[in-house]
């Protein structure tokens, strides 16, 4: 008996005769559109390259700056160390206790940090803008109808300005981090020199500023000392008042006793020294009556006058070097331009072109297939 043979059941090959001949049809058709590919994509890498050649520049001068050593504020810690004398408080029995008030105005980590404080101030971005003739020729090209769109383009011009001046921390993460602090302008060279000019401009500022907190700070011991002159003067009057009176009671009381010269066993706690006597109490009287020297009674006078003399005699020199901050990377001109960057505008540019040529081919293939 002859066994038949299993039949394979047909697969349709229509389907991949039509995606071949698709596939075909597809090349056939990018390849007659070729002039319109090459000619979108060589309009595009043209208009590309003519936007980079002519688009505003930007260059961006940089420097890295860190924490300051002792002496590169030397003279400035000088100036305030001659007024240490001043808070020092000094005891009766010869010790000093050395007070801690000026510490804060010395101290490298806050000086850095109000440098850079000031150096991303909007304040003092804004200052040193009005001053610069490379800003103020953007700002003169403002074109605007009303007054009112020209406040709010002013205004979006400096906060656009203000984003090119910065200082970013190296490590965020750092409390004693290194900073970049940049400056973008138009050319290399403006912006070489607008960073300069910026550092120079708030360092005179966080000095400035140094120097004010000092003199805040001095004026206001120099109040207080005379407020405690004031305050140890009066208890100083009130005393003598005092002593005055109680020697006059004694010298009643020691004449009424007929006591007229010193009696050695009397106590020494006794509230009107009647054992003085009389004509020592007199004496005494007498004597008191004629201090005109205050420190006699309350001898802290004498530090206090000594400390405003010595106030009198000192003062703040603003003409010394200060440096709230230590280059670790100086200001340099910049080799490369922030923006436009050129090659990747005309390699973008070529390649938007290409496919909006191959995009306007295949619709055009798709249209002429359904018809």
């Amino acid at each position: 008996m002859k066994q038949s043979s299993p039949q394979l059941p047909d697969y349709p090959q229509s389907s991949f005769q039509n995606d071949e001949i698709d596939l075909k049809e597809l090349f056939i058709a990018l390849w007659k559109g070729k002039i319109t590919i090459i000619l979108c994509t060589l309009v595009f890498a043209i208009g590309a390259v003519l936007y980079a050649l002519t688009a505003q520049e930007l260059w961006s001068s940089k420097a890295k700056v860190m924490i300051p050593q002792v002496h590169d504020f030397s003279e400035y810690r000088d100036q305030v160390k001659q007024y240490q004398p001043i808070f020092d408080i000094y005891q009766d029995d010869g010790t000093v206790l050395v007070s801690q008030e000026l510490d804060s105005l010395v101290d490298n980590k806050v000086l850095f940090q109000g440098f850079i404080s000031a150096y991303n101030s909007s304040n003092n971005k804004n200052r040193f803008l009005d001053g610069s003739v490379e800003f103020q020729a953007f700002k003169a090209q403002l074109d605007t109808d009303t007054d009112t769109d020209k406040i709010e383009a002013t205004r979006n011009l400096y906060f656009e300005w203000f984003q090119k001046i910065s200082a970013t921390a190296v490590d965020k993460k750092s409390g004693v981090s290194p900073y970049t602090i940049s400056l973008q302008a138009t050319t290399k060279e403006s912006s070489y020199t607008l960073l300069n000019e910026y550092i120079s401009s708030v360092k005179l500022v966080v000095f400035n500023d140094a120097l004010s907190n000092l003199q805040a700070v001095v004026n206001g011991k120099r109040n207080e000392l005379r407020q405690q002159k004031t305050i140890l003067e009066a208890q100083a009057k009130n005393r003598l008042i005092v002593e005055i009176e109680n020697s006059q009671y004694g010298a009643e009381i020691a004449k009424a006793a007929q006591l007229n010269k010193p009696i050695q066993n009397m106590g020494n706690n006794e509230l009107f020294e009647v054992g003085l006597g009389a004509q020592a109490l007199k004496a005494k009287i007498k004597a008191l009556k004629s201090v005109t020297n205050l420190s006699v009674i309350e001898p802290r006078l004498q530090q206090i006058d000594a400390k405003l003399e010595m106030l009198k005699s000192m003062k703040i020199d603003r003409n010394i070097k200060f440096q709230p901050f230590r280059y670790l990377e100086n200001v340099e001109q910049p080799i490369t331009r922030d923006k436009p960057k050129r090659a990747l505008i005309a390699v973008l540019g070529t390649l938007l072109g290409g496919i909006l040529g191959v995009v306007i081919v295949l619709v055009r293939f798709a249209f002429r297939k359904e018809d």
